[in-house]
């Protein structure tokens, strides 16, 4: 996605990202979640557990502000952006993820929506 100006869009605030660990630990690192249990699977293979989230939850923060918008979605409470890039995992592989993170009206902090890989 291209701004304005020609130059590309990075995620805004970017810098003050952040996960909710219930997002990890329920969702996209749990095998007990029906939805999410296909994530945790291809997490797991790159280096990613449970016992260190924070880890995981530093890696999806560094996805948001080191790759690029694809795209941005309005929605009733506020736009996601959509990012697709190189994830660092802990066996160095880094595959290719998309992200999706949400700027609620009234905030200004990106909180991550889902993570999944991207196909190729």
């Amino acid at each position: 996605m291209k701004a304005a100006d020609g130059g590309t869009i990075k995620l805004p605030n970017a810098e003050s990202a952040w996960v909710e660990a219930a997002k990890i630990l329920e969702y996209l690192l749990s095998t007990s979640n029906e939805d999410g249990k296909g994530k945790a699977e291809f997490f797991f293979q790159y280096g990613f557990s449970r016992d260190r989230w924070q880890d995981f939850a530093y890696a999806l923060c560094r996805h948001g502000q080191r790759n690029n918008v694809t795209r941005v979605v309005e929605t009733l409470f506020g736009p996601k952006f959509v990012i697709e890039g190189a994830i660092e995992t802990p066996d160095g592989q880094n595959p290719l993820v998309r992200t999706v993170w949400m700027i609620n009206y009234g905030t200004d902090s990106p909180r991550l929506i889902t993570a999944y890989p991207l196909e190729e």
